[in-house]
């Protein structure tokens, strides 16, 4: 019988990795985003599979990475011309070991193949960190709903969930809302979707309107959660948001209640953006200007500087990351932090970084946190509130009743520290002690194949 010392064990298990990752390559050509998710989680499971090869020997990796169903169609609608118009609508639902389908839906023009499965793969891990029983999935449109009337919204979004309902139930896939899907766009759906299956099928759609089966504190949840993982970071080190100084990309949903939470805890948040730009405050961000500008006005960003004359506006999103700050939330879109930006936010002294957007760091960005000792909350870990409140959406659902929002925010706070816990946990046993990126792919990846194990070869 042949036996390996752990370093030929490591060197086999590194040999391993990157073979699988070289064939999603040519299975899945030109999809850069999808290649990055991968090479990201994979390069931190070297540890795993050479201490567990019986993962090698099933071929869990082979498995998770190639989606369970991936499908793609047409969405016609017509806008308030009369013209005719033809968009792209995706759906992956990448691994239900853990239980239904999981992930949000995203209208943006950027949203194409690769952009949906690096999601729904992250989602994977995301989901399975939660501890909630589900699983990894993603979807979208190529539609962008800025300037768009609610009656276009309305009509593009029931062509929409016309195609997509067929695949998609409360025992099978639930959707959710993500970069261009808020409440708006989810009751739409809804109410196509009952239209269609003609009965209230209240967990088939989560962040759905209060009054029609939503869950109080889902639309603070990432955001709030965001915070939560930070603050939990920080203390670990002996510090806290108060008095910090704090930057924050984006200004839509996450944003907004990232703001108000860091707020909370006693820091100044000094800057936001949009698409446009980005502005700075340095008495502090005013929220209820922001509120009002993008979730009641949808106006942009720009706006907020002629209210208020302490405030600079600036053209182009990228230079927000040259402020001075304590801590960073990316909070806007995958990529937002280069390996520039990374040096630049180093620089100017951040302590920490926690991100609110679904891979908003770059690969060279996260190597130039990681080895100038920032402490670095990876997005399926620091992000994974909102979908754990609508895991709890779903529960209340189920049981036809609603948590007050106190309730539901306990829960949150316990999952977003359960799920640091673990990622500390798994960091330190694997050999990569104060990486939480390592710890958290590998605490979610363990939960998934173990589950995977269990359930034989499908």
């Amino acid at each position: 019988m042949l036996t390996y010392t752990s370093e030929q064990r490591g060197s086999t298990a590194k040999e391993y990795v990157q073979s699988v990752y070289k064939k999603v390559i040519q299975r899945n050509p030109n999809e850069y985003e999808f290649h990055q998710a991968i090479k990201e989680i994979l390069d931190s499971l070297v540890p795993v599979f050479a201490k567990h090869p019986h993962y090698v020997k099933q071929g869990i990796l082979e498995r998770l990475v190639e989606p369970e169903r991936m499908v793609t169609f047409r969405i016609p609608w017509v806008d308030d011309m009369g013209v005719i118009h033809v968009n792209r609508g995706f759906r992956v639902q990448f691994n239900s070991a853990l239980g239904p389908y999981k992930g949000g839906l995203r209208f943006h023009p950027s949203v194409n193949a690769s952009i949906i499965k690096f999601l729904g793969f992250e989602q994977i891990f995301k989901n399975a960190l939660t501890g909630q029983p589900i699983g990894g999935g993603k979807g979208g449109a190529d539609f962008d709903p800025k300037g768009k009337s609610d009656n276009e919204i309305m009509r593009f979004t029931q062509s929409f969930m016309t195609e997509l309902y067929k695949y998609i139930g409360p025992d099978t896939d639930v959707p959710a809302g993500d970069i261009g899907v808020g409440a708006r766009e989810i009751g739409y759906m809804f109410g196509q979707y009952k239209r269609i299956r003609g009965g209230y099928e209240a967990g088939v759609l989560t962040g759905k309107g209060i009054v029609y089966g939503g869950s109080l504190a889902r639309k603070e949840a990432t955001g709030y959660g965001c915070v939560y993982f930070a603050n939990e970071m920080l203390k670990s080190k002996g510090l806290n948001f108060r008095n910090a100084k704090v930057v924050v990309s984006g200004s839509g949903n996450v944003s907004i209640y990232a703001i108000e939470k860091a707020q909370q805890l006693g820091a100044r948040v000094v800057a936001c953006s949009d698409s446009n730009g980005y502005i700075y405050d340095p008495c502090g961000i005013d929220l209820n200007t922001l509120k009002r500008l993008k979730e009641v006005e949808r106006k942009r960003i720009s706006e907020y500087a002629s209210e208020h004359l302490q405030a600079v506006y600036v053209e182009g999103c990228s230079g927000i990351w040259s402020i001075p700050c304590d801590i960073a939330l990316p909070c806007a879109t995958q990529n937002e932090i280069d390996e520039a930006s990374a040096q630049l936010l180093v620089a100017n002294g951040v302590t920490a970084i926690s991100e609110g957007a679904n891979m908003p760091s770059t690969l060279k960005a996260i190597e130039v946190f990681l080895s100038n000792g920032i402490l670095f909350g990876p997005a399926k870990a620091a992000n994974a509130g909102g979908v754990a409140v609508s895991a709890l959406e779903m529960a209340q659902n189920n049981m036809r009743l609603s948590w007050s929002f106190e309730e539901v925010d306990a829960k949150l706070h316990v999952i977003m520290q359960n799920i640091y816990d673990h990622s500390v946990d798994a960091a330190k046993e694997y050999g990569a002690e104060g990486n939480l990126v390592t710890g958290a792919n590998i605490a979610g990846f363990l939960r998934v194949a173990d589950a995977m194990m269990a359930q034989g070869i499908v």
